[in-house]
């Protein structure tokens, strides 16, 4: 927890980005019947009845001190997704940084095996080799500042029928590129010295009065 707390309040580096990563799944539903527009004194109305399309996923890698974030709509969430996912974002994203250190849980996909999965060793090596890894604790997710990011999409986006993979890439890019055009960023405030104070029950060796 304190390695990632410490990370969280160090400077920018540019040779040594910070980027937070989390996915979340999102159920695409189809309309069965037209919508009835708006009307004055009348919001649109929809049928209860729908349409289930599947389920597909979403990766969010967040750059809090840049406020630049990137939202990858993909149909599976596999090891191979997680890592075509990281490769683009080392490679079209920080081509020229020493290193990027991302931030994410010990999902068994969010791990440089994924790399090797699925790209030949060498290619996989090189893109590992970029990669600085701080996995949040078991049961910590919270302290993943990606997750705040992506409840702010399914507040501002997904809250609403989306019918396929389509039209969900096309509403979170919007999204995003609004979100990256105002470079909103999240007011991260809890520190390693806060969690000593409010968590102390987590540390070994201290006792509860």
């Amino acid at each position: 927890m304190e390695d990632v707390l410490d990370l969280y309040h160090e400077p920018f580096d540019p040779d040594a980005p910070l980027v937070c990563m989390d996915e979340t799944s999102e159920q695409l539903v189809a309309e069965t019947r037209t919508p009835i527009p708006a009307a004055p004194g009348q919001p649109e109305r929809h049928d209860y009845e729908y349409e289930r399309n599947g389920v597909a996923n979403v990766f969010m890698f967040f750059e809090p001190l840049a406020g630049w974030r990137w939202a990858k709509v993909t149909e599976r969430r596999t090891r191979r997704d997680w890592a075509e996912a990281v490769k683009t974002l080392l490679d079209l994203r920080y081509p020229d940084a020493r290193v990027v250190r991302l931030v994410m849980d010990d999902l068994n996909t969010h791990s440089t095996a994924s790399l090797y999965e699925a790209f030949e060793p060498e290619e996989a090596r090189r893109l590992a080799r970029r990669l600085e890894i701080h996995h949040t604790p078991k049961h910590g997710s919270w302290l993943n500042i990606a997750e705040i990011e992506l409840r702010v999409l399914a507040t501002q986006c997904l809250d609403r029928r989306i019918p396929d993979v389509v039209s969900l890439e096309r509403e979170v890019r919007a999204w995003q590129d609004a979100r990256n055009a105002s470079a909103s960023e999240v007011d991260w405030r809890f520190s390693t010295e806060d969690a000593r104070v409010k968590l102390r029950r987590l540390y070994p060796g201290t006792r509860s009065w």
